[in-house]
């Protein structure tokens, strides 16, 4: 396959309005799906034209997430099985950019609008759609995972409804760092639990894409929450963001789920889930109200004898795999609930974003990157080596740009994890 030239990526040759006739992508095809570094490669692809209702967008920063590690994998499932009429797959489920071009019926964008991307896609002619939930439509899909046309490239296709204002306060890299786990960890907490002051909350992950949004919800609603983080470092985080306590995770190994234990081995590993439980108890004076899940085999059977008796243990995904075995007794005996929650809608991906802007919930981003780093920080994500999220820098020239003061202060500026060395 030919060198493509990175030179020119910040320099799309066209006003607002008009679109070149290619642009330079990284894209992922399924006779090489495989580790990231590898199935990730750079390509001249065709820019796509928006149709009724979609608007196509110059991105200008894009965010990673676990979606396209999947993606490039090719697990559990190809991606290509979601849109088997494109023979590519550009990922990206994140991005901030400016509107170039409108589809015919797009009235409430026009070209040169500043916004946020949210990743939710649904068939306007669902009537789940028009009163229910988007997320309840049969054609519901994920931006740039169970479609093609995501954030890893120069122009991106989306759905009008996904546009959001982005908040003037960040910067492109920041406007794109949030979207896909912010909105997921709101719509967990705040409308499917509808956390409360004083309310008391486990938090796996604390330190993950999910899990520093998490943290902050709680402060703002006035939750304590304790969050499971696998270093000191993260511990440290966690704290700065709002959690009352934390735990290593490798200090409770022996409590993980693998699958297919002996009975010996169930034996040790629920005793160590035991001792996990009395220790989140201990910490937050009570067992948990509610546990925020989303790695899955490893760690749900813990999560449900850990909260509370009428608790609620909400799941978004399972990073340690997706076949949960648990004792089933500790959830009808004690009256627990298990809620399943997948991304969010479009009202309450901008209610989300308004907490943003206000100053109450930042953005933890690590590591800002240059358009040719999307496979490295793949491949980073995929060996846990990340600490919060990774933007990648598209059509911004430089980090640091984009941003204008509000009346709030630059309240995204210099993240909570400032001190942990972001670069």
């Amino acid at each position: 396959m030919a060198q493509v030239d990175l030179t020119n990526v910040t320099d799309v040759g066209v006003e607002p309005g008009t679109l070149p006739s290619t642009m330079t992508a990284w894209v992922i095809r399924q006779d090489r799906e495989g580790e990231p570094v590898d199935a990730f490669q750079l390509e001249e692809i065709e820019v796509p034209e928006p149709g009724a209702f979609e608007v196509v967008v110059r991105v200008m920063a894009a965010g990673v997430n676990f979606n396209n590690v999947w993606a490039a994998l090719g697990q559990p499932v190809s991606v290509f099985r979601y849109h088997p009429e494109e023979d590519h797959h550009i990922g990206g489920s994140d991005a901030s950019g400016i509107v170039w071009k409108c589809g015919e019926g797009v009235t409430k964008w026009k070209p040169g609008d500043e916004v946020v991307i949210h990743c939710n896609q649904a068939s306007y002619e669902d009537i789940e759609v028009h009163g229910l939930d988007p997320l309840a439509a049969p054609s519901q899909q994920i931006w740039g995972y169970e479609t093609s046309w995501g954030s890893f490239a120069q122009f991106t296709k989306v759905q009008a409804q996904q546009l959001i204002p982005k908040p003037k306060n960040l910067t492109w890299e920041e406007a794109a760092s949030y979207g896909l786990t912010y909105f997921t960890a709101y719509r967990m907490l705040i409308k499917q639990c509808n956390i409360q002051q004083g309310d008391r909350v486990l938090v796996w992950g604390a330190a993950g894409g999910l899990g520093v949004f998490a943290l902050q919800l709680c402060k703002a609603a006035g939750a304590q929450a304790v969050g499971v983080v696998s270093s000191a470092e993260k511990g440290e985080l966690v704290e700065r963001l709002g959690a009352v306590g934390w735990i290593d995770r490798n200090e409770f190994s022996g409590m993980m789920r693998k699958g297919g234990e002996s009975a010996d081995e169930e034996k040790a590993r629920f005793k160590e889930s035991r001792r996990f439980s009395k220790q989140v108890k201990e910490m937050l004076g009570s067992e948990p109200d509610y546990v925020f899940e989303h790695v899955g085999q490893a760690t749900f059977p813990t999560s449900v004898l850990t909260v509370k008796p009428f608790g609620k243990v909400v799941i978004c995904g399972a990073t340690s795999g997706f076949n949960l075995d648990f004792d089933v007794r500790y959830l009808w005996m004690r009256q627990k609930q298990i809620i399943g929650s997948h991304f969010a809608n479009a009202w309450e991906a901008n209610r989300a974003s308004a907490l943003i802007e206000q100053g109450l919930i930042r953005p933890v981003l690590w590591r800002t990157m240059g358009f040719d780093g999307v496979a490295e920080a793949h491949q980073l994500m995929r060996e846990n080596k990340h600490l919060g999220k990774i933007a990648i820098l598209v059509g911004a020239e430089e980090e640091d740009s984009g941003s204008r003061p509000t009346g709030r202060g630059r309240s995204g500026r210099r993240s909570a994890l400032d001190r942990s060395g972001r670069s």
